[in-house]
């Protein structure tokens, strides 16, 4: 078998929103109470694991969490923004009764194709796909044989573990992301990818 890197992904805790259903992109939301408690519950997770690196989205519910989870294992976050979550432009901050009530026809369009609508002054899933891979592949590349702490968003998670199985974005809802949740993917040396644990 050859060298490795292993990516620790992990999707920030519990939002104040938690429990609206709606749309919070590029938008600085704290975490609850319970968020910042299930960063801590996931130090228990890491027992015996070398951590070398943490990357994090620049977005306080995840660097809150990165910063948690980076004193406990001895390593300090590095925030990059290209790790954040969608941006659903003039939607963000709306629940998904609102925009379907102002914005029927478009709530349908990006239904019909979820992979290329883009919604006005934001992106679709191809543009989010475009700025997040890149990252990982030089975080894998960077760190050969490694282990790594990757703290991002639900749907950037969803966008990484598709492009490690060979899938196609249009699947991005067929995964789950629970908060807090821990995924554990391999990156092999000669290409090879496999993911070890999803949604845990």
């Amino acid at each position: 078998m050859t060298a490795k890197t292993r990516i620790h992904l992990i999707r920030h805790g519990e939002v104040i929103t938690a429990g609206t259903k709606c749309y919070n992109g590029h938008a600085d939301v704290a975490l609850s109470e319970r968020g910042v408690a299930q960063y801590h519950d996931l130090k228990a997770r890491f027992e015996g694991v070398n951590i070398t690196a943490c990357y994090t989205s620049d977005l306080t519910r995840c660097v809150t969490g990165a910063r948690i989870l980076g004193e406990h294992l001895g390593v300090t976050p590095f925030a990059n923004r290209n790790l954040r979550e969608l941006n659903i432009g003039i939607w963000e901050g709306m629940t998904w009764a609102e925009i379907v009530e102002r914005y029927p026809e478009e709530w349908q369009a990006r239904l019909a194709d979820l992979v290329h609508y883009r919604v006005p002054q934001g992106e679709n899933l191809q543009d989010m796909h475009d700025r997040v891979i890149p990252v990982i592949r030089e975080i894998v590349h960077r760190h050969r044989g490694e282990e790594v702490l990757v703290v991002a968003h639900g749907g950037v998670n969803r966008t990484i573990l598709l492009d490690a199985i060979g899938a196609p974005l249009s699947s991005l809802f067929n995964i789950d992301q629970t908060y807090a949740c821990l995924n554990i993917i391999d990156y092999y040396e000669d290409g090879k990818t496999v993911v070890k644990l999803l949604n845990g």
